[in-house]
């Protein structure tokens, strides 16, 4: 069967994760699929907003997703996987892309300390080929942030029965601003429902591990991927392929990536690390002692996201080089 290429406009998108949202298109394993989005502010901000439009959020309309698609024969315990192939700004009010950082009061990791709003607008040419410039301050000196855009929320629909909040990341994915999901990466997402109902949105142009503020660069982009469709995975959490250049330390072989995803960190923790664990000894047929030995001296723990209230992600990363 020919694979064929699919484009979902922005104005298809929901609010929140719900296995009776009406899906948008069906997609047959080894299909191509665009999403438009749109920011995260839900279109209530744009390239020209001040701090009151921050000011006056409808929290209703945030954090959309663009979606629902179907994927073709996706059951109950196999993976849908999509391989990111491109991302390209929406232009703003004058060409390029744009974005939006924000302070919003009782939000972020330092929200007891951090009371008032604030808000950044940045700016950036449409073909992502220099950095982002920050300066707000009167130092005169300006930082420079690479751009490295990602998807923020990439998700399918959870068993029971909605709706859920599309803000916290879930077992089935959802907004787990994992900013290692670059162009080129790999995500393997657990199938809860028949037809999966797969979404994405959330798209940032770039962002720290953690996003401590609460926000990233936020970015309205298309986002193009392929679907694959992976039977039998039985995976109790995502999963992830970095390829080489694109984290760090730099590995031109590229890491294995694992999540934990919930209220508690320790948890979390010990999720990844054991997924890491049954990865290995699927994989390369070592025993689990081995396993575990091999992640301590070779594997990297990370919090790649601890603000999307109530639950956390964390990620653990093996460098592929080290069985070559």
């Amino acid at each position: 069967m020919t694979p064929h290429k699919h484009t979902i406009h922005c104005r298809h998108h929901h609010f929140g994760w719900d296995n009776t949202n009406t899906p948008v298109c069906t997609a047959a394993s080894g299909d191509t699929i665009t999403f438009e989005t749109v920011d995260s502010s839900g279109g209530q901000l744009n390239g020209s907003s001040t701090l009151p439009d921050l000011v006056k959020l409808d929290f209703g309309k945030v954090n959309p997703v663009t979606g629902p698609v179907v994927v073709d024969g996706a059951k109950p315990g196999d993976a849908v996987k999509l391989t990111l192939l491109d991302f390209a700004p929406t232009p703003g009010p004058k060409g390029g892309g744009w974005g939006w950082t924000g302070l919003i009061p009782g939000f972020g990791l330092l929200a007891d300390q951090f009371k008032e709003p604030d808000l950044y607008i940045w700016k950036y040419d449409a073909a992502g080929s220099g950095p982002l410039l920050f300066g707000p301050s009167l130092t005169g000196k300006c930082a420079r942030i690479p751009l490295r855009p990602f998807a923020g929320t990439i998700g399918l629909a959870l068993a029971e029965n909605g709706p859920h909040s599309v803000v916290p990341p879930r077992r089935v994915g959802g907004n787990m601003d994992f900013r290692d999901l670059t162009k080129g990466a790999e995500i393997l997402l657990p199938v809860e429902v028949a037809g999966a109902l797969l979404s994405l949105g959330d798209t940032h142009a770039a962002q720290g591990d953690g996003e401590v503020c609460g926000t990233a660069i936020e970015s309205p982009m298309t986002v193009t991927a392929k679907i694959e469709l992976v039977k039998g995975a039985g995976l109790k959490f995502p999963r992830a392929f970095i390829p080489g250049g694109s984290s760090r330390p730099v590995d031109a072989a590229g890491y294995d990536v694992t999540t934990g995803i919930g209220p508690d960190l320790m948890t979390g923790a010990k999720d990844a690390v054991a997924g890491m664990i049954d990865l290995l000894c699927a994989r390369h047929k070592i025993t689990v002692n081995e396993a575990y030995m091999l992640c301590s001296v070779a594997g990297d723990l990370a919090i790649a996201e601890i603000v999307d209230m109530p639950n956390w992600i964390v990620t653990f990363r093996m460098p592929r080089s080290i069985f070559d």
